[in-house]
Formats: structure tokens, C-alpha cells, sequence
């Protein structure tokens, strides 16, 4: 990542991809475009735009941001001109952690050496990979320090998988789950929460065994929640459903930019972060893709219930020098109160489905989300 004009020298830029579905306006399942709608799109927005593993999804990157506003403009301008190419030819952008109707799987994959190669390693874990996710990355040029830096934000994972839940329905039916995607993602044999790790000499003994047996096929396919990057200087934090709008997105991001910066100042006290079981953090994984921001949650620290709301207040007050620091603590104050009154894209689903018990209604209200809604 280059430097910005502008942007505090001690801030890191940040940087959002966003996974959505293309699906069709008469019937509103998901419908596999992806190649001509790429192509379509990247007449704007170049190798902004790109495929995913299926044929159902579109992925897109922003640009390196400094600031809040930068970042959402980047998302609502990135997302109109996806949105426009899936319109020219019949389709319609949804940005929804799973598909709620139809019968989208065996998914069509898309072509290419390395997704052939998925195929025949992970056989049928990749037709059923119907969903779409949102990863954040927080420059952090020092390799040593990323492996450190998460070590801390391990605790906070639940959380971010709560805070962003989008994907209550799946092929017709409520699964019950405020992110049925977290419980798909999660039978990939590496994903979920990564290890703690001692030192960046324990991580690469980990990667090299696991590239070794032949359980990875590159070091792009660590799936962990959160990892060094292996293609940007950066912390990658991959946690999170793809939120409904561009500004839940952009929020997503200063908050794992702000845990970031709190995590790098504790790497450099010398401080090696909390070693949380697995079983309980992966509990409270679990606990929060179930309820997402009703109800209670698991902290994995103390595998004790609290309150949602309890929960955004600790994270406030973790991240809160770092917030100041970047001039984001009005902007995240503002758009937490409105994100716990109005719910979660999860929560917003559901209620729109409560209203005529219509799942085409549900799809229609996320396309409309998608191109340049903002948070209730």
C-alpha cells in the first residue's frame, strides 16, 4: 500500500473486499453471470472487479483508504458500477451472506487452473460454497508484528462475526442462525479462528506442515478469521457475512483498524496477547453466528454470557485511544446506535419477511440495500 496525502501519518490505510451474488429480478435465485458481469463492470472499474471461486458471486476491492468517508464513497461508487453491469444484461446485485431462495447448489465454478485444482482437493466442500463474505485489511507492513498482532484480535472475533450477521435464509427456509454463512465456512479444514501463535517461526512450521500434507493448496487458501496476508502487507481480517450496505462495510473496517492499532501498541509493549482456548473461543464463534446481536453472547475470554450490548461496550472502550486517534470514535458512536436500533442485516431480513412471510420481498429489500442504501 502507498502513502495518501493527506492521512495521519500514523494512521494505516485500510482496504475492503466485498463478495456479492447476482441474481435474477423475475425469480430471484441466484443466477451464474459472474464472468460477463465482470467484464462488463471492469470497463470502470479495471482489476477492481474480479470472479470468485463460483460463477454466483462478483468480488470487489477498494482501493488503500485513510479515512471513514473515503472508504464508503469508494464502496457506494464500487457498488453502483457492479450493480449497473449485472443490470445491463438481466441481473441484479445482492450483497447477503447466503442465497435465501432456490436450489443453488452443485454451484457452477469458475474456470481457471487454480479453481480446478480446489475442486479436485476439496471436492464437494466447493459446489457447496454458496456465500459471500466481507474481508478487511489494515496495512501492517512488518510481518513479525502482523502474526503478533493476532494474538489480539482473536477475543474479538465473535463479535465482528455478531456485529456483521447476513444470512439468516438459506434455499427457502430461516436456518435459525443469524449467519448461516459462518456454519459453512466453518467445514473448510483450515478456517475459523487462527491459532495463537508464539512467533512467526511457530506460524511457518504450521503453514508448511499443512502445505505439506496437501491440506492447503497455497497459502491463499489459510482460511483462518484472521491472518497475515499473503499477497498485501497487511493483517486480513476475513470474519465477517457481507454486509447489506456500503456503510456497514466502511464501519466494519475502522473498527478492525482500530483493534488493529490497540493490537500493534500492545505487540510493541512487548505484550503477547491472551492464549484463549480454542473450544471456547470457537464456542463463542459459534454462539454468535447463532444470535448475532440478540440476545446474549460468549465471551471467549471468561466463557461467560453478556449482554449484546455489553459486548459494543467493551469494544468501544478496548479501541476507544485508537478511535480518537483516527478521528473515527463520532462516526462509529453514530453508526453502533443505529446499527443496534435498527439490527443487523440478519435482524433486517427477518423483518422484512415478517411483514407478507415473502422471501422474494427479502430479496428485494437487499438489492435495494446493495447499491447505495445506507444504515436504517
Amino acid at each position: 500500500m502507498t502513502d495518501v496525502t493527506g492521512i495521519r501519518p500514523s494512521t494505516p490505510l485500510m482496504g475492503v473486499e466485498e463478495e456479492y451474488f447476482l441474481v435474477d429480478p423475475l425469480t430471484r435465485e441466484v443466477v451464474p453471470y459472474a464472468v460477463d458481469v465482470v467484464k462488463k463492470a471492469a470497463e470502470d472499474l479495471g482489476d477492481l472487479v474480479s470472479q470468485e471461486l463460483g460463477q454466483y458471486q462478483v468480488e470487489a476491492q477498494t482501493p488503500p483508504c485513510g479515512e471513514f468517508d473515503d472508504l464508503y464513497g469508494e464502496l457506494r461508487r464500487i457498488r453502483a458500477r457492479v450493480a449497473t453491469a449485472a443490470e445491463a444484461l438481466g441481473a441484479r446485485t445482492a450483497a447477503v451472506g447466503a442465497p435465501p431462495l432456490g436450489n443453488a447448489t452443485p454451484m457452477p465454478v469458475s474456470d481457471g487452473p487454480r479453481c480446478l485444482n480446489q475442486v479436485q482437493g476439496y471436492r464437494g466442500l466447493v459446489h457447496e460454497h454458496v456465500i459471500c463474505a466481507t474481508h478487511v485489511h489494515v496495512c501492517v507492513p512488518d510481518r513479525e508484528r502482523a502474526v503478533l498482532v493476532s494474538n489480539h484480535l482473536r477475543p474479538w472475533i465473535p463479535l465482528l462475526v455478531a456485529l456483521s450477521a447476513n444470512s439468516p435464509f438459506f434455499s427457502g427456509r430461516d436456518t435459525g442462525y443469524a449467519s448461516w454463512r459462518r456454519l459453512m465456512w466453518q467445514r473448510w479444514p483450515i478456517s475459523g479462528p487462527p491459532p495463537y501463535f508464539s512467533s512467526p517461526a511457530e506460524y511457518d512450521r504450521l503453514v508448511v506442515a499443512l502445505l505439506e500434507s496437501g491440506t492447503l493448496l497455497d497459502q491463499r487458501m489459510l482460511f483462518w478469521d484472521v491472518r497475515p496476508s499473503s499477497r498485501y502487507p497487511t493483517i486480513e481480517v476475513r470474519a465477517a457475512d457481507i454486509p447489506m450496505t456500503a456503510e456497514e462495510s466502511a464501519l466494519l473496517a475502522v473498527l478492525v483498524r482500530a483493534l488493529t492499532i490497540t493490537a500493534l501498541r500492545a505487540v510493541d509493549r512487548g505484550d503477547p496477547g491472551p492464549d484463549l482456548p480454542a473450544e471456547l473461543l470457537r464456542a463463542a464463534c459459534w454462539r454468535a453466528a447463532r444470535d448475532g446481536l440478540r440476545g446474549e453472547g460468549m465471551d471467549p475470554r471468561t466463557g461467560r454470557l453478556t449482554a449484546a450490548g455489553s459486548q459494543v461496550a467493551s469494544l468501544l472502550g478496548h479501541i476507544g485511544p485508537a478511535l480518537e486517534e483516527t478521528g473515527d470514535r463520532q462516526t462509529v458512536d453514530s453508526l453502533l446506535r443505529r446499527l443496534t436500533a435498527t439490527g443487523t442485516g440478519a435482524d433486517r431480513q427477518r423483518a422484512v419477511y415478517a411483514r407478507r412471510g415473502s422471501l422474494t420481498d427479502v430479496v428485494d429489500a437487499v438489492v435495494a440495500q446493495t447499491r447505495d442504501g445506507e444504515l436504517g
